[in-house]
């Protein structure tokens, strides 16, 4: 296999510039599927992944949803009847770019532009996710050109509506079950520790998002006649929502910390040993003091606890000047992020009982819980994380590291939910490329390292062990 992969990996070398060029090519594609003016557009993307499979020996096809279409494709693989099979996630659609004004260059016409570490594209998808799926789209290329194609049978699934919830994927999953069917996807759409080190995403956090709406008076009142006798509902809020968390960041919801995994040893010394540097972290974004739970290490806050965050409070006259009025109702956004072992229905239910619990006399409350996910945890030592790990270690020099995300990818809950798939999230994104903001970047040299990763994965798995 050595043999074979030190040529493929000479081939991605080799188009390097040709790669880029195609990337560039896709991005000018303003694939926003929350706009219905870009549908055409997200279907023009859907039709150059497409193509750019079939040209490489996938069986490819754009497949309708109740939304935006995915792409299906199929390659049987030219390895042993052991090696594994693979599911590559992707997507396709991106954010609106917003605001423009904001933007160094035009968001659809993709800039090459050198920076501290070589060159960049700059353009809205260069990184979420256009960039990272070209990568494996360039490692499956190379292994086509030289072997005649990838070591391992490949199933590839892109979605177009990543950017707005994914509302049509679960049933498109759930109907073509059989069709999907893999022993691991693989997902790059997550980040690196910094440009020289790689990383495996092993926690994601989940949801709960709820809506708070809080009701009085049958109507708006005149607060110099009512004021001190009719219950005010901005007040009751805001007194009730003030109550989430106690002085050492506890948050108070009932049942909330239910079911939670420690963080083992072995991962705390891991993460202790990536030397985060939390002040620069907070500095960046104009911040001095770290909030949440007190008694816990920075990382470890962000990415394996939980939290409670008021997202939006809103109620009675916020125009200019002066209005006195006692509102007659009031209402707040809740996001909970959730990590491993957290029950989100359970969590949703102490929500409710939080808010109830707390109500004055003359108060009603409707809690209206509009999205929930639970936290995922990927096994440090399967199989798949540690060929991975092998084959990271042999493109960078040294090991990659295991971290979290405190944010969400509701499709690996979906994958594992409705296939049975575990996830294998390997990104190649940094923290500074400005992910669904102006100016969003991806650079060069994670397209082509990232290209070349894949390719070694492939030979990993495809070579090292049976699932």
């Amino acid at each position: 296999m050595s043999t074979s992969l030190d040529s493929i990996l000479a081939e991605i070398d080799a188009g390097a510039a040709a790669a880029r060029d195609r990337l560039v090519d896709w991005l000018r594609i303003p694939s926003i599927s929350a706009q219905p003016a870009h549908a055409a557009d997200c279907l023009r993307a859907a039709e150059w992944a497409r193509d750019r499979l079939a040209a490489i020996g996938f069986r490819a096809e754009i497949r309708p949803t109740a939304g935006h279409p995915c792409v299906v494709a199929h390659h049987p693989g030219t390895g042993s009847g052991k090696a594994p099979h693979l599911l590559f996630y992707g997507h396709y659609d991106v954010q609106p770019a917003d605001p423009l004004n904001l933007w160094t260059s035009p968001p659809f016409e993709p800039a090459i532009v050198d920076g501290p570490h070589g060159p960049r594209v700059v353009a809205r998808g260069a990184v979420d996710d256009k960039g990272q799926v070209a990568m494996w789209l360039e490692a499956l290329r190379a292994w086509h050109a030289v072997a005649g194609g990838p070591p391992c049978p490949i199933t590839v699934l892109l979605e177009g509506e990543e950017e707005v919830g994914s509302p049509s994927l679960d049933a498109f999953l759930a109907a073509n079950k059989a069709e999907l069917a893999a022993d691991v996807a693989v997902i790059s759409d997550t980040g690196m520790w910094d440009i020289a080190t790689p990383a495996i995403t092993t926690r994601l956090r989940g949801m709960v998002y709820a809506q708070i709406d809080l009701f009085a008076a049958a109507r708006d009142l005149h607060s110099g006649l009512y004021g001190g006798a009719a219950l005010n509902p901005i007040n009751a809020l805001a007194r009730i929502l003030g109550e989430l968390q106690d002085a050492n960041g506890h948050i108070q919801i009932p049942g909330f910390y239910d079911g939670i995994r420690e963080v083992s040893n072995a991962q705390a010394a891991e993460w202790a040993a990536l030397g985060f540097d939390e002040a620069a972290f907070l500095g960046e974004i104009g911040l001095k003091t770290p909030a949440g739970e007190r008694g816990r290490g920075a990382l470890e806050r962000l990415w394996a606890r939980p939290t409670a965050d008021l997202n939006g409070i809103w109620g009675g006259y916020t125009g200019e000047g002066g209005k006195t009025v006692i509102a007659a109702e009031a209402h707040a956004k809740l996001s909970c992020r959730l990590v491993p072992g957290q029950d989100p229905q359970k969590v949703a239910a102490g929500i409710r009982q939080f808010v109830t619990d707390r109500l004055p006399p003359d108060a009603r409350a409707e809690i209206a819980i509009l999205n929930t996910t639970p936290g995922i945890e990927v096994l440090a030592d399967s199989p798949w994380v540690k060929a991975a790990r092998g084959a990271l270690a042999a493109e960078y020099g040294k090991p990659a590291v295991l971290v979290g995300s405190g944010g969400s990818i509701p499709v690996v809950e979906s994958l594992k939910r409705l296939l049975g798939l575990d996830s294998l999230l390997v990104g190649f994104g940094l923290n500074d490329d400005q992910v669904h903001s102006p100016n969003e970047k991806f650079e060069l040299t994670c397209l082509h390292k990232g290209a070349r990763s894949h390719a070694r994965m492939l030979a990993a798995f495809a070579g090292g062990f049976a699932p």
